[in-house]
């Protein structure tokens, strides 16, 4: 087959590049629209009590609506209580409600109360005001919209001495998506170059360098194209393409690095282009195949994750995976059929060539380095076991929380006013726990329950206050405060009073919002603690014609945690069971999969320590890159980065061990064929490896913190598996193994093979001259079809 597609290729090659060109212009087309049609969604847990909160409140209350918003307004040059502060702040709410763009259907705060003595919507500073708004616009329009607007806010507010800045969901999500865009902009300035300069080093050749870079570009830009055609029908996660394109550049441009390299060592042993190609289809190609079948499957088993961030990232990073190898397999032999002996081509540092590169394996230092390695095999495996282990060590601290504000740039006026609202009203204002009480008939009949409820509440640990509008109620009409709810008693209240039952109570008067003010961040321990209390009082309550949940940012991002913990045990099984029969069916081995499997679990853990370690509270490292030291990792980071470190770390083993393999079965021995596969994929898998720890780490700068967190913690498993894993572990434990390690049921070895079995002469001349073959690099040859 692979004869054929070779054949194929060189009838055809000129028109087949003429039909990648066309897909790649539509393609391009396409990818352009993808960033408006992500969305900050995804967060919510499929029939979770925090989802069902989240979608009660969208209709029927005052300054609550399809999406929600909190306007944080701060005069720096006068004081509330002044008519200058006033009249300022009134123009600032009013402009908002006339933008057509939002649909403002209604707001509640500093407006319902402007004038009072004591307006707790006024910050500590007197100089800061609040405004909730319900907006008739959707969540991903919003989302869309926010952005420009928040900006235009900037710009007309700020020579007057004011900051007006929106807060909550959406206008996070909005700034999440433009600095995701920036984000991509600023990492792919830094990495390109970068890359570029180190597949010119590893190559020697601008033309080697170009294919390789047209290659990985062409897979990123099918990729987009195919995220935009499915992100019409499907919700897709801000942070897809960002990881698709982090992914899609480290994974793609390897994948062409091996093909590359092997075609044009084909090449150099004097081999026409047909055969050369064919020769390393058959190998690298093959390895390539298995390579990104193991990603494609480990990313495939985060569907068990029940939360849609999660799955929609996967997609992305699946789909970048699967197009890197269509690309390599199918677009790369074109264009290296097309360009021929020339792949070699404008070496632009011949001078830096040292004046003898050793073609033979053995006479690398790479060979040599092996060998001393494979004399201490038990030293090398303990020692580089212990450092692993205590690398991993500090993982088990890692603590994870669900994104909010603190994830943004302090530069960020959503950021800041989010910092504002803590500091001038208090830590817990900004992410309320909201308790949502619904009944099937109108509410007058449990207000005594609702006001225990209340007061149980307010009672626990670690709550400042519970907001509702039970005080109102209980001043309007005292004694039997829900009568008070009555349609012709409720449209009589005074303005300030039905503003207040309209923002807590549905119109209906079936639903009403208590709100929980803990004393602390959304994510830390005591608020967290707080919530599991609120809960328990909250299905005390429910019952008996009453609907009682808890929802709110901590309790959407405990749902989700719960969730990511369920799904974590069939997702690592699963997963290592793949990998375990792809490795299997691979190499014809059974022990090679399980000592690449735990190997792999060794170098995750020290990936997952690292990062630990690099945010916990108060690290220097989140600080220089600008990040939140809250001590508290992206909660959907961990097991991303379980599932793309298991099958990036597999994927360095498939190389390694595809070329020991060759080796092993033309009757090499087992010690001396690990050697001469290390030797002859070291120089390889080290620049691999420097270029993926040099894309991964380029992201890091991407100013979005769980793509900087994802970028460290795989640049540096990246880097100590391409070290100590690959350079010590893993030789010393196959020279340990012995040929224990390709034993596979029903499998004989090469060997014992006629070709090497006649007479002691004949084996030994036929090993010679495979030696011979093999110090060119060459591999076996692909015998051709009859």
């Amino acid at each position: 087959m692979t004869e054929r597609f070779v054949r194929f290729i060189g009838r055809v090659r000129w028109p087949l590049l003429a039909v990648w060109g066309v897909l790649l212009v539509v393609s391009g087309a396409l990818a352009l629209s993808l960033p408006d049609k992500l969305s900050g969604g995804g967060w919510y847990v499929p029939g979770a009590q925090s989802t069902w909160v989240a979608q009660q409140q969208k209709d029927g209350f005052t300054g609550r609506g399809e999406t929600s918003v909190t306007v944080v307004i701060h005069d720096e040059r006068f004081a509330a209580g002044t008519d200058r502060f006033d009249r300022r702040v009134r123009q600032a709410v009013a402009d908002i409600e006339d933008d057509g763009r939002l649909k403002a259907a209604s707001h509640y705060g500093w407006s319902t109360f402007r004038g009072a003595t004591e307006n707790r919507f006024v910050g500590r500073d007197g100089h800061t005001a609040i405004e909730m708004f319900g907006l008739d616009v959707d969540d991903g329009t919003a989302r869309r919209i926010l952005p420009d607007i928040q900006r235009e806010f900037d710009a007309r507010y700020e020579k007057r001495g004011l900051t007006v800045g929106m807060v909550g969901t959406a206008p996070f999500f909005g700034e999440i998506n433009v600095l995701s865009e920036e984000g991509l902009v600023r990492a792919e300035v830094i990495v390109l170059p970068l890359i570029t300069l180190i597949l010119l080093l590893l190559f020697r050749s601008a033309v080697s360098a170009v294919i390789a870079m047209i290659t990985a570009g062409a897979a990123a830009v099918v990729t987009f194209a195919v995220l935009s055609l499915l992100a019409d029908s499907y919700d897709l996660s801000v942070f897809v393409q960002n990881t698709a394109t982090m992914l899609g550049l480290g994974v793609g441009i390897d994948y062409s690095m091996f093909i590359i390299r092997r075609f044009r060592d084909e090449l150099e042993r004097g081999e026409p282009v047909p055969h050369a190609l064919r020769v390393t289809l058959a190998t690298s190609g093959e390895t390539v195949l298995a390579s990104g079948v193991t990603v494609i499957v480990s990313m495939a088993t985060l569907a068990f994750v029940d939360l849609p961030v999660i799955q929609s990232i996967a997609l992305g990073a699946a789909l970048v995976v699967a197009v890197s190898v269509l690309t390599s397999l199918l677009l790369l032999p074109v264009l290296l059929y097309a360009v021929g002996p020339r792949i070699g081509r404008w070496d632009l540092f011949a001078r830096l060539r040292p004046a003898s590169a050793a073609a033979d394996p053995r006479e690398r230092g790479w060979y040599r380095f092996a060998h001393r390695v494979l004399r201490r095999p038990v030293l090398a495996l303990v020692g580089g076991g212990a450092v692993l282990a205590v690398g991993a060590i500090p993982a088990l601290g890692l603590d994870t929380f669900t994104p909010d504000a603190r994830i943004t740039p302090t530069t960020s006026t959503v950021r800041q006013s989010y910092d504002r609202v803590e500091e001038q009203f208090g830590k817990g204002d900004a992410s309320p726990m909201v308790v949502l009480i619904r009944s099937d008939h109108p509410l007058r009949g449990a207000g005594d329950r609702i006001a225990a409820l209340r007061d149980e509440l307010g009672a626990l640990k670690h709550v400042r206050r519970v907001d509702s509008a039970l005080g109102v109620l209980e001043q309007a009409a005292p004694g039997r405060p829900f009568d008070a709810l009555a349609p012709g008693v409720r449209d009589r209240l005074p303005a300030a009073a039905r503003a207040t039952v309209g923002h807590f109570v549905s119109r209906d008067a079936t639903e009403l919002i208590a709100q929980v003010i803990p004393e602390d961040h959304a994510s830390a321990d005591r608020t967290r603690r707080l919530l599991a209390d609120v809960r328990k009082v909250a299905a005390k309550a429910d019952g008996d014609g009453l609907r009682i949940e808890v929802g709110g940012q901590t309790a959407e991002g405990v749902d989700a945690n719960e969730v990511i913990a369920d799904g974590l045990p069939t997702v690592v099984g699963v997963m290592l069971l793949a990998i375990f029969v792809i490795l299997m069916l691979s190499f014809r081995s059974v022990l090679l999969p399980l000592k690449a499997i735990a190997v792999n679990v060794l170098s995750v853990s020290v990936a997952f320590g690292m990062l630990a370690l690099a945010f916990r509270e108060g690290s220097p490292v989140a600080e220089a890159l600008g990040f939140d030291p809250s001590g508290r990792v992206t909660n959907f980071v961990p097991v991303l980065l379980l599932a793309l470190l298991f099958s990036l770390s597999t994927d360095y083993e498939v190389f390694v061990l595809g070329r020991v393999r060759e080796y092993y079965k033309a009757g090499v021995g087992n010690t001396e064929s690990v050697a001469l596969g290390i030797s002859a994929t070291g120089p390889l898998i080290t620049g691999a490896a420097v270029l993926m720890v040099a894309v991964f780490g380029g992201f890091t700068l991407s100013g979005i913190q769980p793509i900087g967190e994802l970028g460290f913690g795989m640049a540096v498993a990246i880097a100590v598996d391409a070290t100590l894993v690959r350079m010590f572990v893993v030789p010393a434990a196959m020279k340990l193994m012995g040929s224990a390690n390709w034993w596979f049921p029903g499998h004989r070895r090469a060997s014992s093979t006629p070709a090497y079995s006649r007479t002691r002469s004949t084996q030994q001349h036929g090993r010679e001259q495979h030696l011979a073959e093999l110090s060119a690099d060459r591999g076996p040859e692909v015998p051709p079809r009859p």
